[in-house]
């Protein structure tokens, strides 16, 4: 071979191994970018009433998801996933709520939390039903999932007021009570509440005597009270939240009204006792297992979960909240289709429809026809004794 045929050769030759390292950069650089996209961080949204009236709910349900969340991501996130969730205040505004949701759509999250309210959820549900991003509410009313038709997107953790009601009007049954006073909050859960507590009473044979309403920012409901006192109850149902709900147990205890006083769920945290003092002592409403954890029997299927969420979140944040629990099990449930389904909407919707799952709420058995998973077996009858929960005799 000929002198310029040699160099030839070796210039090839050359350019022919330049070629294939840079070829293998780029193949690497392209396998690391693949590696990292792999690996990018499962979005989720949560709207909390974390201040205004509500907040005695919000700020236990985002303490909750956050810890949640640490503890999933410090153990390697979801199939190496990180979760990143962006908490945003509703300020216990419907207005807000809407303004929330709409601003995580945009963010590209594949899944939200919230509201913490009947009313700020269903500000946010026509929002996440025309995106098509599955939502689970931490709320009470039925109106959030039903029809379910209307509502494919969204699903509930929180206990159906139509279960509380239908508690109530047992327990007042087994007392041998049949005259009743209604009072409710003038708002979505009230109104709510009102409807379901009527069909109860219809259904038990119990006379609802007067239904009265008052504002959830009130302190002095006299006039109410008054209306009540004069018709002798057997006893009385308020359906609020603190710090109305305190309010009107602190009012009722001044008038002397002897009936007993039964609240609904909505008062299963120690914000109601702390504003309701002595006033709260008797009082007896139904609510989900975490209250009373450590009461339940050992074949209890929750008592585990119950009991060590409780540990674990009162030894963060002090005496626990039973609406911390409807953020645990939200974040939970949406983590487990995660888990099994990736991060896309649409599958992570389909997977939660069929989810069954022991949580600090209740145990859940979603179905295409049920968004809420339970039964009213999911609650227990709780009262107020020394400043403490217990179950109710």
């Amino acid at each position: 071979m000929c002198f310029k045929s040699k160099k030839l050769m070796a210039v090839l030759t050359g350019l022919l191994i330049i070629g294939l390292v840079l070829a293998g950069c780029g193949q690497s650089a392209s396998t690391t970018k693949e590696s990292k996209d792999s690996n990018e961080p499962y979005k989720i949204g949560a709207v909390f009433d974390i201040s205004g009236k509500s907040s005695s709910l919000g700020i236990p349900e985002r303490d909750t998801a956050e810890m949640v969340v640490a503890e999933i991501n410090k153990n390697g996130g979801i199939n190496g996933h990180q979760i990143e969730m962006t908490v945003l205040d509703s300020k216990s505004n419907e207005t807000e709520a809407a303004l929330a949701a709409k601003k995580l759509v945009q963010q590209g999250v594949s899944a939200i939390i919230g509201a913490s309210t009947s009313g700020t959820t269903m500000a946010m549900v026509d929002i996440v039903q025309n995106a098509n991003i599955p939502l689970i509410s931490c709320a009470a009313s039925v109106r959030i999932v039903e029809p379910v038709a209307e509502r494919k997107w969204v699903f509930k953790v929180a206990q159906s007021d139509s279960f509380v009601a239908q508690n109530i009007v047992e327990y007042i049954k087994s007392k041998g009570l049949t005259k009743v006073a209604l009072a409710t909050a003038n708002n979505a859960y009230g109104d709510s509440g009102r409807t379901e507590f009527e069909k109860a009473a219809k259904a038990g044979g119990i006379t609802i005597l007067t239904e009265q309403k008052f504002e959830q920012d009130a302190t002095d409901m006299t006039p109410q009270l008054t209306n009540i006192k004069k018709l002798t109850p057997d006893a009385v149902i308020a359906w609020a939240i603190p710090p109305a709900a305190s309010s009107f147990t602190a009012n009722y205890r001044q008038m002397g009204i002897k009936a007993p006083l039964l609240h609904s769920s909505g008062v299963g945290n120690k914000t109601f006792i702390e504003l309701s003092g002595s006033a709260a002592e008797g009082v007896v409403f139904p609510v989900g297992r975490l209250l009373v954890a450590e009461q339940l029997p050992d074949t209890d299927p929750q008592k585990a979960v119950t009991t060590k969420y409780a540990d674990q979140y009162e030894h963060i944040f002090g005496p626990r909240s039973t609406f911390g629990g409807h953020a645990w099990d939200a974040v939970k449930i949406i983590a487990q289709a995660m888990g099994k389904v990736g991060s896309d909407p649409s599958r992570i919707r389909d997977e939660i429809e069929t989810t069954s799952f022991t949580g600090v709420t209740a145990v859940f058995n979603f179905t295409p026809q049920d968004h809420s998973g339970l039964t009213k077996d999911c609650l227990k009858m709780v009262t107020v004794k020394d400043g403490k929960w217990a179950l109710a005799q």
